[in-house]
């Protein structure tokens, strides 16, 4: 059979007949004519709204660029939320609150943990871990078994003792961030020898004054247990002291 040639069978009978260039000619709904054209176009015309069908016929258009353009630049759609406020990240209130714990004097708000974020508390674990591998001291497992034993121990104390209680990201949100002044001397450890000088037993000892005053504070101003605040800074101190012994050690 030649190229061009179309085989044709009928009657039993096979044979070819030359054919012409065949075309195949794009049906359109719009250019129809006659009531089968009007019903195929109402059909079509509900199924796929103009901008759609447009966007699947062109392939291209303001739809294709703009989803192009926002997903490989940093604008991003137009009502789209910044990507730290879906993760729940907000520097200002971490700064307010690591403020808040290095000025231990200062006046606590009693709304300041209404915000229940982790990312400051992950962050200063990291950190502390970090200052003590650049100390030698690989001690992320114990790092992370001292603050969930002590985040659960605390919960289930203030919650024994407080009427309204408080929930586990609250606590385990007052614990990381009051571990900053112990994030501090991790830092100093890794630039002077702490371990059996009388600098380094002082360092750690204000560090778990420090961190215990910040934290017992913070629970009795958000509870209302300001008589039991002794109470409540004996097992926050006891925490903290494991985390200097492991800054120290």
């Amino acid at each position: 059979m030649q190229p061009g040639n179309v085989l044709f069978q009928g009657g039993g009978d096979n044979y070819y007949s030359p054919s012409t260039n065949l075309e195949f000619q794009q049906f359109s709904y719009a250019e129809k004519s006659g009531t089968q054209g009007n019903v195929g176009s109402s059909n079509y015309a509900q199924a796929y709204p103009p901008s759609t069908y447009a966007y699947q016929q062109t392939g291209t258009g303001e739809v294709t660029w703009a989803s192009i353009r926002a997903a490989f630049t940093t604008g991003g759609f137009a009502d789209e939320p910044p990507l730290l406020e879906e993760l729940g990240i907000n520097f200002s209130h971490i700064k307010k609150k690591g403020v808040t714990v290095l000025n231990p004097l200062r006046a606590v708000d009693k709304h300041i943990m209404d915000d229940t974020d982790l990312a400051g508390p992950i962050l200063f674990v990291l950190l502390f871990g970090g200052f003590l591998l650049l100390s030698g001291k690989i001690n992320f497992g114990y790092v992370y078994g001292v603050a969930m034993l002590g985040c659960v121990s605390v919960y289930a104390i203030l919650n024994l003792m407080s009427e309204s209680g408080i929930d586990g990201y609250r606590t385990a949100s007052v614990l990381g961030y009051c571990l900053l002044p112990m994030v501090v001397l991790s830092s100093v450890a890794t630039l002077l020898q702490l371990s059996g000088h009388i600098v380094g037993l002082i360092l750690s000892a204000l560090s778990v004054l420090w961190c215990t005053y910040s934290a017992s504070k913070m629970f009795t101003t958000v509870l209302s247990m300001s008589e039991q605040r002794l109470l409540v800074a004996y097992p926050v101190g006891l925490l903290y002291s494991a985390f200097a012994l492991l800054a120290i050690f």
